[in-house]
């Protein structure tokens, strides 16, 4: 009975390093624990707010990892988001809440279906079609704005997106684990997600098998951009504003969270409870080197290396 005990035990440690975003985000839990307990770590407000800051990263990963998963990449995610929380404010002052909704979704869905045809059927890379997209997105943003933020004029749209609370529960928190929990089930259970890691693991082999490729590479690159818009969405709603500048460099962010939590850049790899676990140890970091009182620039000296260290750890030598 002991052995059986320990057998999942002993499975997790014989594989750490597929385990290591697990193993790091508990090591640097307890250090930021034990080092930062007298300056309110642990306090559950700011345990909460580490989530309510993590809650958009983790929105766009869980989309980036079948993007990557695929065998592409999406740069525009940040910029997307940015021009989103605009749309959304300047559809609220002119058709209210509902108007909002549909503006923020058409918004991703515009971006990802020209995204999705460069890549698919121009032939571009996705890096640079997305790439492009990035300046693109923010330049309309800016623009659409006069540079200006355009205040959110709906208490109950900031309350269901991004602003309100469930007693102590953040409402972030519900959208963050429903779409980790619908990513999941997608990536795993179903028959897309299947052909999603097929694509990834060897288009050519992934065709002759009768999947069309152009056609998920298309799919999961408009998801991409709806998940962008539905995070913009979010940060709408919680700073009650649209501003060009929300997302910014956050793509940076999404595709580390992805690939900390074990998704592969090139392709035919993915988890999407690895990502959520890399985005809140992104956001667990932030927040505690903010604690240690670190300089900006300190700060990104540090969360840097943790980053390479722990993607380090987790490839195995060829």
């Amino acid at each position: 009975m002991a052995k059986a005990a320990t057998a999942p035990a002993g499975a997790f440690f014989a594989n750490w390093r597929q385990n290591i975003i697990y193993i790091g985000f508990a090591v640097i839990f307890v250090v930021f624990a034990l080092t930062l307990n007298d300056k309110g770590f642990l306090n559950p407000n700011n345990l909460l707010n580490i989530v309510r800051q993590t809650a958009m990263i983790a929105v766009m990963a869980v989309a980036m990892t079948f993007v990557l998963s695929a065998g592409e990449i999406d740069l525009s995610v940040g910029a997307v988001a940015g021009l989103a929380t605009v749309t959304v404010a300047m559809a609220i002052a002119v058709a209210g809440p509902f108007g909002g909704i549909l503006a923020g979704l058409a918004t991703g869905l515009a971006v990802g279906v020209f995204n999705g045809w460069l890549t698919t059927r121009i032939g571009i890379p996705s890096f640079l079609t997305t790439l492009a997209m990035m300046g693109i997105a923010k330049g309309v943003a800016m623009w659409i704005s006069d540079t200006a933020a355009v205040p959110i004029l709906s208490p109950s749209y900031s309350w269901v997106f991004g602003g309100g609370s469930i007693g102590k529960v953040p409402v972030l928190m519900f959208w963050m684990a429903v779409i980790a929990g619908v990513g999941h089930v997608a990536l795993r259970r179903s028959g897309f997600g299947r052909r999603v890691l097929a694509t990834g693991g060897g288009e050519t082999a992934a065709r002759y098998s009768g999947i069309d490729t152009a056609a998920i590479k298309f799919r999961v690159l408009v998801l991409s951009s709806c998940a962008a818009s539905l995070a913009g969405m979010l940060y709408a709603g919680r700073l009650q504003s649209g501003r060009f500048q929300l997302g910014e460099g956050d793509e940076l962010s999404v595709i580390a969270a992805a690939v900390l939590g074990g998704t592969s850049l090139f392709g035919g790899k993915g988890t999407v409870v690895g990502t959520i676990v890399g985005a809140l140890m992104i956001g667990l970091i932030n927040n505690g080197l903010i604690l240690m009182g670190l300089e900006f620039s300190q700060q990104l000296i540090a969360r840097g290396g943790i980053i390479i260290l722990a993607v380090a750890l987790s490839q195995k030598k060829r």
